[in-house]
């Protein structure tokens, strides 16, 4: 555990009320049930025009909390919750969670909630930039209410613009940083993860074997402790972590190209975690390599590739530079790890085993800095031990 680490989520009350959104609520509880939460579903009368409580019964497991419900539901619903969402969240139900009235079983609920509330607005365009929506919001957001959307979108009504209810995948990984300690709130930080690509001919290439799980898993902790995220990523089946700017890149040169567009706002955090090609041939063959008895690749001219950390180091492009060193050989990992600090005048580089890292869920690092901290990360969770990192970063950067 790190000061980082994200209280855990046991319990979940899933508020829902009466709007058309609410159908994709039983996908978000079905995500919930799939990580192991136990859910219990409280609805208004309204949300029962749209899906009944027996589908959401069927889902959770347990009988739905509803109007007709007996002894104190607006007591017993958020009794021992870790966390309380209202999906969708109407205008009506926000209008009445931000002047505190309590008229019907949801809105009693939420006034006498006693844990985090999260709400999911998901409303018609106009509905949500009405300036009283737009007063209310601001007020429950004073009152400590974390909100996840909305996003602009085609909606039901035939409106497009901001309002529609986002996804639950996208909640689901909002979670996580809605309930992190935030002490990143208003700092940058550009990340670079996954392989670069180098063209031999038309159809092939030579590149690094890297997955982007280790980069993107910090992408989200840098968001998830209130950071500010540009993700630079070479060529990569991974999903864009929600609230992440994402650029796409192919090449190292491209690569480092946006690493200086991206650096030319001011930055208090880079982290260099791509697999960067080392070398790249210094011309493309226009047509298809072809067998021709010589060695293969033995009359292709290689050129270096830009060494992107060591330039951010040098020019001190962030306040805070981090890098990696996937190393192979265990007996002078930690050798190579420090030459690595010294020369790219980074302030923290990451030493792993590669073997045992690439292409897999879990990661273990060293943490060498230039303070002189020796910090071992365990073998866990790609995320996890991304939280370890920024947690080292913060401290720099609070120090």
């Amino acid at each position: 555990m790190t000061e980082l680490s994200v209280p855990p989520l046991r319990r979940v009350t899933l508020v829902i009320t009466g709007g058309i959104a609410a159908y994709k609520s039983c996908e978000f509880l079905r995500l919930l049930v799939k990580n192991h939460i136990d859910v219990q579903v409280v609805m208004t009368k309204a949300a029962e025009r749209f899906v009944t409580p027996l589908t959401f019964e069927a889902l959770s497991g347990k009988p739905v909390i509803t109007e007709t419900s007996n002894a104190m539901p607006h007591i017993e619903g958020t009794r021992d919750t870790d966390l309380t969402i209202v999906m969708p969240a109407t205008a009506n139900t926000l209008a009445k969670m931000a002047q505190g009235i309590a008229d019907n079983l949801v809105s009693s609920l939420l006034l006498a909630h006693r844990s985090p509330v999260l709400v999911v607005p998901g409303m018609n365009r106009f509905m949500w930039e009405n300036p009283a929506t737009q007063r209310n919001v601001a007020q429950l957001k004073a009152d400590g209410v974390l909100f996840a959307g909305p996003v602009a979108g085609f909606q039901a009504c035939g409106d497009v613009g901001y309002g529609r209810m986002m996804s639950p995948e996208d909640v689901w990984d909002l979670i996580p940083g809605l309930l992190a300690p935030k002490p990143l709130t208003g700092r940058r930080a550009v990340v670079t993860a996954g392989p670069t690509v180098e063209a031999l001919d038309p159809v092939r290439a030579i590149t690094n074997r890297s997955s982007g799980q280790q980069g993107f898993a910090l992408a989200r902790a840098l968001r998830d402790a209130g950071a500010d995220v540009t993700l630079i990523a070479g060529p990569t089946t991974l999903s864009t972590p929600t609230q992440v700017t994402r650029i796409d890149v192919t090449s190292a040169q491209s690569m480092f190209e946006a690493v200086q567009a991206a650096l030319e706002t001011p930055t208090d955090c880079f982290v260099g975690v791509a697999a960067v090609c080392d070398y790249r041939p210094e011309t493309v063959s226009e047509q298809k390599m072809k067998k021709d008895g010589t060695p293969f690749l033995g009359n292709v001219t290689w050129t270096e590739n830009p060494d992107i950390l060591a330039w951010v180091g040098q020019n001190r492009k962030a306040t805070v530079v981090a890098g990696f060193a996937a190393e192979t050989d265990d007996a002078r990992r930690e050798t190579y790890a420090r030459g690595k600090l010294e020369k790219k005048n980074a302030d923290i580089i990451a030493a792993n085993r590669a073997q045992d890292a690439l292409e897999s869920a879990t990661n273990a690092l060293t943490l060498y800095t230039r303070t002189g901290d020796v910090i071992d990360v365990s073998d866990a969770p790609k995320l996890e031990v991304a939280r370890a990192m920024v947690a080292a970063i913060t401290r720099l950067l609070t120090a």
